[in-house]
């Protein structure tokens, strides 16, 4: 990134360079020198008078042969062009927009544009190549905007816009505006007779939405906008929400780590036992993420998963589980007690890109794994979008396959019914919130039982997490929940702990009296 900002910074010294060529004396050119023979002959033949003659025609073409300057108009937009205003520039202005569309009973928002994998960009070209680029991206932001409009330049080659005050604008029109820009800056750009294609990524924030109406609160609310833009893909658009603050705000320690730490084998799947209330065997394995840190402990997911959201690295995550469980599943075939499904989250990272389904497969034949032994947990965010065409393609192809498909966070988001069958899903999750204290409370006891009743009779077992107590674990028995798992049953166990679990669990099943259902017993 130091060498992107130097090829950045060039522009600026290469405009001095280019303008002082245009100064200096006159007499002092080069060209002169041809006039001085012209001159001596002309004083030893004609004399004093001659010599004066000659001379001021001497001079005369000379001026009328200096070199012009540039025209101004196209000086002063080259050089803002080649020294934008910087970031605390941009806070000012965002500041002085603000004031002004607070005091007039106005709008204005702030828009960060930034090009993807800039970083990439820059090791195809020369310093120089990269600079006309980044003149031209600029150049191309300035012309869609209004004159009003200003515009500067962020690190990581991202451009700010500070929108003029306006009447309200609104999130429809941020949007089309977005979109406008991406339509102007993601043309194709001619640098040295060759063709450059990029891609850019929009943040924005309104100044109703902003955290605090200052300059600076809302330039870094579209900045954040901007970063969650750029971990949803190539061309994507985000605006600002309170929702994504914690995902920016993530711990640099445990981000700048986290690479690391997923390479060398310290993010390893821990698996939390399921078990079903019709028998009380043990019906599945939920997989979750530990990272086994010498200095911090054991993390768990609420630490895990923001730091490798910082640092984009979702996909490289659901690799590392989904290798794992296939071992832990050739482990557990060499034992006695089955260990049932293993049931892997799946994010909206995964579930919206469309070689995850390839992906998937792959790894099934790869590994000799039957589909039919992995459960597929959709998070609630992918539950909220089952209408989406990509996640709909992925998860119904993985259903085809053989996967048993559970749709997690049922009754804490809106999904259809109609997308539910086309998923082909196995199992509904019963969120945590709806069984804590599901024994004592009545109105939870009917939400649940709605719950079941809605799930039967679809055809779909359900499974509540969360299960804190023996009391709810009973509970949720009696009203017809097929599975349980939680902290009541086991907490999540490392793979070599495993076995000694279920063998116990086994025991424990075993020992129990059952009724002699025998007649006249």
């Amino acid at each position: 990134m130091a060498g992107l900002r130097a090829k950045m910074g060039n522009a600026a010294k290469r405009g001095k360079k280019n303008k002082a060529k245009l100064k200096g004396p006159i007499l002092l050119r080069r060209e002169m020198v041809a006039f001085l023979p012209a001159v001596s002959l002309a004083g030893l033949w004609f004399g004093l008078e001659g010599m004066t003659l000659v001379g001021a025609t001497a001079l005369m073409v000379a001026w009328m042969s200096r070199p012009l300057a540039i025209p101004e108009e196209p000086e002063d937009e080259g050089a803002a062009m080649r020294a934008l205003p910087q970031r605390a520039d941009a806070e000012e202005m965002m500041e002085a927009s603000a004031r002004d569309a607070s005091d007039s009973g106005r709008g204005t928002a702030c828009l960060v544009i930034g090009i993807d994998d800039p970083t990439a960009l820059a090791r195809q070209m020369s310093r120089e190549e990269f600079e006309e680029f980044l003149q031209a991206f600029g150049a191309r932001l300035r012309g869609a905007l209004r004159n009003c409009d200003r515009i500067a330049l962020l690190d990581g080659a991202r451009y700010a816009a500070i929108l003029a005050p306006t009447q309200r604008p609104d999130l429809e029109s941020m949007i089309q505006l977005s979109a406008r820009l991406q339509l102007a800056c993601d043309a194709p750009y001619s640098i040295t007779a060759r063709s450059v294609n990029v891609t850019s990524h929009v943040g924005f924030c309104l100044m109703s939405r902003a955290p605090e109406p200052t300059g600076k609160a809302i330039l870094q609310a579209a900045e954040t906008a901007a970063e969650e833009a750029s971990r949803n893909g190539p061309g994507a658009i985000r605006a600002y929400t309170p929702e994504v603050r914690p995902t920016a705000r993530a711990p640099s320690a445990l981000a700048s780590d986290i690479a690391p730490a997923l390479e060398e084998g310290r993010i390893v799947a821990y698996f939390q036992p399921q078990i079903s209330t019709d028998t009380g065997a043990v019906s599945g394995m939920l997989a979750v993420p530990r990272w086994l840190d010498r200095d911090r402990g054991i993390l768990t997911e609420t630490e895990i998963l923001p730091a490798v959201a910082a640092k984009g690295l979702q996909i490289r995550l659901a690799e590392v589980m989904l290798f794992q469980c296939f071992g832990a599943l050739r482990e557990w075939d060499k034992l006695t007690a089955t260990a049932g499904l293993v049931s892997l989250p799946i994010g909206i990272e995964q579930a919206t890109d469309p070689k995850m389904f390839d992906r998937l497969k792959w790894d099934f034949d790869r590994f000799e794994v039957p589909p039919r032994q992995v459960c597929l947990v959709l998070h609630r965010e992918v539950t909220a979008r089952l209408d989406d065409e990509v996640i709909l393609r992925n998860v119904s192809h993985c259903a085809k396959l053989g996967c048993r498909i559970e749709l997690a966070g049922f009754g804490t988001g809106p999904v259809s019914v109609s997308a539910i069958r086309r998923t082909g899903a196995d199992r509904i999750r019963i969120h945590r919130s709806f069984v804590t204290n599901v024994e004592r409370d009545p109105e939870q006891q009917r939400l649940v039982s709605a719950i079941v009743s809605f799930a039967a009779g679809l055809g779909l077992e359900t499974l509540a997490e969360g299960v804190a107590t023996i009391g709810e674990h009973a509970m949720l028995a009696q009203l017809g929940c097929n599975h349980v798992q939680g902290k009541a049953i086991s907490a999540p166990l490392p793979l070599e702990e495993c076995a000694a679990w279920m063998a116990r669990h086994a025991a424990r099943l075993s020992s129990i009296p059952r009724p002699d259902l025998r007649r006249g017993a």
